[in-house]
């Protein structure tokens, strides 16, 4: 094993959970989150070398990000299936999903680059000016999708929402 392969092992994972987390926010499904993730982290492990002394998550956060958007821009084709494929024996994320169903409902009624602020904004705590970057626009773009995601999340989620869930 070379050197640094242990050092991404580590990282990989440390944050791999949360990269697929993240990626569950801003997409809504599973699978894509799962793929984005582990995509982000084969190219962090491609310029590991590189990336490794300054921030990997940030740098494996802004690959999955743009992962992301690239899907946004060029949706994959399904071929839907008569079977349901098994799901591997262990952790149920299910209860998970739904304990957390009332902020998905939110974030799927953004628009894609709406969902992106709020989630690099608010569940990564970033400030503007790095949403900005990783997003490739301005300050002023990031503050009107932010402001105007919030608005909607505002309509959307109604207070009883956030008592019931404990974010009150």
């Amino acid at each position: 094993m070379a050197r640094g392969d242990a050092e991404f092992t580590e990282f990989a994972a440390a944050g791999f959970h949360r990269l697929r987390r993240a990626a569950f926010l801003l997409t809504g499904n599973e699978q894509q989150a799962e793929d984005a993730a582990q995509a982000a982290l084969v190219k962090t492990y491609a310029a590991w070398r590189r990336v490794r002394r300054q921030d990997p998550y940030a740098y494996a956060r802004k690959v999955m990000v743009n992962h992301l958007k690239d899907q946004w821009r060029r949706p994959l084709r399904e071929d839907a299936h008569d079977q349901v494929p098994d799901r591997p024996t262990g952790r149920d994320v299910a209860g998970d999903v739904t304990d957390q169903r009332w902020l998905l409902a939110g974030l799927t009624a953004l628009a894609d680059r709406e969902r992106a602020v709020v989630v690099l904004r608010h569940y990564f705590d970033l400030s503007e000016k790095e949403v900005a970057a990783e997003l490739g626009v301005a300050v002023g773009t990031v503050k009107s999708l932010n402001s105007r995601a919030l608005t909607k999340l505002r309509v959307t989620l109604t207070p009883s929402d956030f008592a019931a869930n404990g974010a009150a």
